[in-house]
């Protein structure tokens, strides 16, 4: 059974650090974009959907972590 939770455990915090890093690209690519040309206003509703997705990512991590982690 141990193996199982383990397992688990590991599972989920790579998926988490595989959407930590799909969030981390896009935003090094606008950082790049804002610093040498600017960013248009047409496209600023890119920015607030990355910013939704990175903070529905640290929130799943706030509930997931310490779940797990009293599970162990």
């Amino acid at each position: 059974m141990d193996e199982q939770l383990f397992a688990t455990y590991f599972t989920m915090t790579g998926f988490h650090a595989a959407h930590v890093i799909g969030g981390l690209i896009p935003m090094a690519w606008m950082l790049v974009k804002s610093l040498t040309k600017g960013y248009p206003q047409a496209m600023h509703h890119r920015v607030e959907a990355l910013g939704l997705y990175w903070h529905f990512v640290d929130l799943v991590w706030i509930f997931l972590f310490p779940t797990l982690y009293l599970i162990f």
